[in-house]
């Protein structure tokens, strides 16, 4: 007999869980199906989580071999143990794969570690043997890597980001494909424990979507740290020696290559939606030309009583993305309204310093004809960076010329995915510039130079600077 639910999920990730438990805490009979032995998706298994660990433990390390002597702190000899950063990343992950297993049994969501397919809506079958019956399914399985012809993953030499999670060892070298946020903060990882690091780039310029100076910066900043960059360009073979691994670079328009020996590298070109085995063909489910699933404003598919979020859907493929779209889904199957605006969705690289970015650029603006102002504010003027020495970098505001309403925020600091919360709150209420500079901000803190920006694309004029 097949167990009934009001709300089968498939997928445990962070829009999975998330509503998940949403969906039981508005009263609904839930249950979570993810295909991993612990839940938590991509994200929190081998992506996010774990990466962000890794950027932590080798900024540390980083700090205490090159920087510490600056502030008066003397460290003789510092060595690396790779060993004990893995052991620490893991541990992080362990930990909190465990807090979601928690919120489960906290919120009455019934978790099945199942690979699963919809057999008809409202009907889920299990690897397990089990068959689900629901009033709703959402799918919320995510993302994978995106292969390239003729560099086949092994996870040990060619790796994807999955691998490139648990070297066994520091490699000498390291070619990067592809410079976007997950290449680059991963080349940024090995960089710091000794690799020497070129990233690979087919756009004439790395996160072809930043701001332009704001990406222009970063990538000076990235230089500075040791990486070097291969804009333009696209590796087309590889092959394996003795000695390592022997890749192929050409330009992008085909003429000329040129060969370059490396130890490992790091396939990281996107990432497309994962729903192969769900039973979408057989379904007959309407799917972009992109492989990802089409629905409507209430994010319901073709079908009936089938709904999808997160990286199956169009939009940003961005954990609190899905987050959001899976606390609307569920509040929409509870009959209460859903609220998201997907025009104010931050988004962070998270290399040192980190880069982070709300609303439209300045090339947006321009490409669609809107009057703005720009206003901008180095860190070297903000006292709190200056004490910590965290100069590097600025925080740039964007407002309507005409009406001062924010358009658009983009930092480049040590901590600018903590400082772009309060861009996206203003600018969810309909902020302008001026309300900015017109928040009183704690002295000294970098989200002084948010008020400072604010002041200065307002037109009233920065005060320090």
């Amino acid at each position: 007999m097949a167990d009934t639910f009001d709300l089968v999920v498939i997928g445990a990730g962070p829009g999975g869980y998330v509503c998940a438990i949403k969906a039981a805490q508005l009263g609904l009979k839930v249950a979570c199906v993810d295909k991993r032995a612990t839940f938590g998706g991509t994200c929190l298994n081998v992506g996010c989580i774990p990466s962000k660990a890794l950027l932590n433990s080798s900024h540390k390390y980083a700090e205490a071999k090159s920087y510490l002597r600056q502030h008066g702190v003397e460290v003789p000899k510092v060595e690396l143990n790779l060993g004990q950063m893995l052991h620490n990343k893991d541990k992080v992950v362990e930990e909190l794969t465990k807090g979601i297993a928690f919120l489960f049994k906290k919120n009455k969501v019934t978790g099945f570690n199942a690979t699963a397919k919809i057999t008809a809506p409202g009907m889920v079958s299990l690897s397990t043997g089990e068959t689900l019956t629901a009033k709703n399914i959402v799918i919320a399985t995510g993302s994978e890597s995106v292969s390239v012809p003729g560099l086949k993953v092994d996870e040990k030499t060619i790796v994807s980001s999955t691998g490139a999670l648990s070297l066994e060892k520091v490699p000498g070298k390291m070619i990067v494909v592809g410079g976007g946020y997950i290449g680059l903060e991963l080349g940024s990882v090995w960089s710091r424990l000794g690799s020497e690091v070129t990233v690979v780039e087919y756009a004439d310029r790395i996160v072809p979507a930043m701001d332009h100076e704001v990406g222009q910066a970063f990538q000076k900043s990235l230089e500075k740290q040791g990486l070097s960059f291969r804009l333009g360009q696209k590796v087309t073979g590889v092959k394996k020696d003795r000695k390592g691994l022997v890749v192929q670079i050409s330009p992008r328009d085909g003429k000329g290559s040129e060969e370059v020996a490396t130890d490992v590298l790091l396939v990281s070109v996107g990432r497309k939606p994962n729903t192969e085995g769900l039973g979408l063909d057989q379904l007959k489910m309407k799917l972009s030309d992109r492989g990802m699933i089409e629905v409507n404003a209430h994010y319901q598919t073709s079908l009936s009583g089938i709904y999808a979020i997160g990286d199956v859907v169009h939009g940003p493929m961005l954990a609190h993305k899905a987050e959001e779209e899976g606390v609307a889904v569920a509040e929409h199957l509870a009959g209460k309204p859903m609220i998201i605006d997907h025009n104010i969705i931050p988004a962070v690289v998270y290399t040192h310093p980190e880069v982070a970015t709300v609303g439209l650029t300045e090339e947006q603006l321009k490409e669609q004809g809107i009057p703005y102002r720009a206003g901008k504010f180095p860190f070297m003027a903000n006292s709190r960076a200056k004490a910590m020495g965290e100069t590097e970098g600025f925080v740039k505001v964007l407002s309507h010329k005409e009406t001062d309403r924010v358009l658009g925020v983009h930092i480049l600091g040590s901590v600018a995915g903590t400082m772009i919360a309060e861009a996206a709150a203003v600018m969810t209420y309909g902020g302008t510039a001026e309300d900015f500079g017109r928040i009183c901000h704690a002295h000294p803190t970098e989200s002084e130079a948010v008020k400072e920006a604010g002041l200065a694309a307002s037109g009233i004029g920065p005060l320090h600077v």
